[in-house]
């Protein structure tokens, strides 16, 4: 068939990745950060010129990088709102990242609906200050100007595959992209105007929601561009996970992903029913703490880093000598504990030791992570097979005690951009269906990522020994705080 292009707008660069259609085989990439003053403080900004994204997308393709190509998928940081005046302009910058000046918004949202059941219910998600929702209702009372010039919202995808079709009058988005709104509900497939109203103070235009093998438009060139979607679904599908798959990020806080046939309403709100790239549905629980666990037990230790606090831990046993650490240093989401505090359990004169420390806290952090999973397995979530992702991944700590915690195959990918090449694939299932060589039901099947296969063999007995001895510990410090 030829080649595709898949490109990743992240909240830092863009990085693309040109693709054989078939095998799904990297033939050439490009990179580029974006031209973004820092924030106030050196952090990340949370007002960005949209511009920035194509000037870095221009970088990154330089140099003839997608000469031949037929098509191209967008995949874009998700939680970035753009809100339009009706001549297509940006009315104020884009809203992105978390975004903590929303947090007040999404308080006022949650009461204003009826609390979060009643949000889990119409859209299955609890709005969070990073949600577009929440931003719209922080717009309305801090920039009510702007708020009453806004007459459509873009998420950043959904705006760069609008300006790479050349602005048509038509604006698109996918599914997947829909349901990190907040004003999208993945259980019906249908926008809430009422909330938006309810957010911004009237309604506004709204992109339509393409299926996941339907093309966005073609450029004046004859360039298809695909419907585009949001990181973690672009994420999800360049790792070609399916059913019985889960994705366990280790980031600073952790998050656990896994493919199901339908939505998920969770009226504690421990669950974003968010849909994927492919049809089904992608329900997400997040942790608060994950690598910020281990990095202040490095700390605390006065361990350089996370590989010598690692070599640390396999001093030790499984177990820890007793120790527990309930990781919940930020309080928690997972379970719903925000303003606690974590705690150290088990402290005995042998058990006193650095190296028992150092494997409490990786022992911690993925037991935090083996609460998550079982919030969806207590949903009926198939899990057989784990995805492991993030720097930390790679730590032989924690590669010794997943498998175990877990009860399940662990896969350690190599380092890639998947959700650039998730955006490629989705950038060929198109293309094959416009010209009738793809089934619309049945993505291109590329070949699976490099990976690490890790089982729990004989240390399943003793892997779930250790997870009881931090449930234990868990329910009396905070008794009935988690119900998976």
């Amino acid at each position: 068939m030829g080649i595709v292009a898949g490109l990743d707008s992240a909240p830092d660069f863009t990085r693309i990745v040109v693709c054989d259609t078939d095998t799904g085989a990297v033939l050439r990439q490009g990179y580029a950060p974006h031209p973004i003053d820092g924030a106030e403080g050196g952090g990340r900004p949370s007002d960005v010129d949209p511009q920035a994204w194509l000037l870095s997308l221009g970088e990154a393709a330089g140099g003839g990088l997608l000469e031949g190509v037929q098509a191209i998928g967008v995949s874009a940081q998700q939680n970035g709102l753009v809100p339009l005046d009706p001549q297509g302009n940006t009315v104020r910058p884009a809203m992105v990242g978390g975004d903590k000046r929303a947090q007040v918004a999404a308080a006022d949202l949650i009461d204003a609906l009826g609390g979060r059941e009643a949000w889990a219910q119409a859209v299955g998600s609890v709005p969070g200050a990073a949600q577009p929702v929440t931003k719209l209702r922080w717009l309305s009372k801090t920039e009510p100007e702007a708020a009453r010039r806004t007459s459509m919202l873009l998420q950043a995808h959904d705006w760069l595959v609008w300006q790479l079709l050349g602005r048509p009058v038509r604006r698109t988005t996918d599914r997947g992209g829909a349901s990190a709104t907040g004003y999208w509900s993945a259980a019906t497939g249908a926008y809430r105007q009422d909330l938006v109203e309810l957010a911004l103070g009237h309604q506004a235009g709204l992109p339509d929601v393409l299926g996941p093998y339907e093309a966005a438009g073609t450029t004046p060139e004859g360039l298809l561009i695909s419907a585009g979607t949001g990181e973690t679904m672009a994420a999800a599908f360049g790792l070609g996970i399916g059913l019985g798959d889960a994705v366990v990020s280790l980031g600073a806080s952790g998050s656990v992903m896994a493919v199901h046939p339908e939505a998920l309403a969770d009226s504690s709100g421990m669950i974003t029913s968010l849909a994927d790239a492919t049809g089904m549905h992608l329900p997400v629980v997040t942790t608060l703490n994950a690598v910020r666990a281990l990095r202040g037990t490095a700390e605390l230790l006065g361990v350089s880093d996370l590989e010598g606090l690692s070599e640390l831990a396999m001093k030790s046993t499984p177990g820890s000598h007793g120790l527990v650490l309930l990781p919940y240093l930020e309080g928690e989401r997972t379970p719903n504990l925000p303003h606690t505090a974590g705690t150290l359990a088990g402290l005995r004169r042998e058990s006193m030791k650095p190296e028992h420390l150092a494997r409490a806290a990786f022992e911690g952090m993925l037991c935090g992570l083996a609460d998550a999973l079982d919030v969806l397995r207590g949903r009926g979530v198939d899990v057989r097979r784990i995805f492991l992702l993030g720097q930390a991944a790679e730590l032989p700590a924690v590669q010794a005690v997943a498998p175990a915690l877990f009860g399940a195959q662990v896969v350690v990918p190599q380092p890639a951009d998947y959700a650039a090449l998730g955006a490629a694939r989705q950038a060929a299932w198109a293309l094959g269906v416009s010209r009738g060589t793809l089934d619309p039901r049945t993505p291109p099947m590329w070949q699976g990522p490099v990976a690490q296969v890790l089982e729990p063999g004989d240390e399943l007995a003793v892997g779930q020994a250790v997870r009881q001895q931090y449930v234990s510990v868990r329910e009396q410090t905070h008794p009935g705080a988690f119900r998976a």
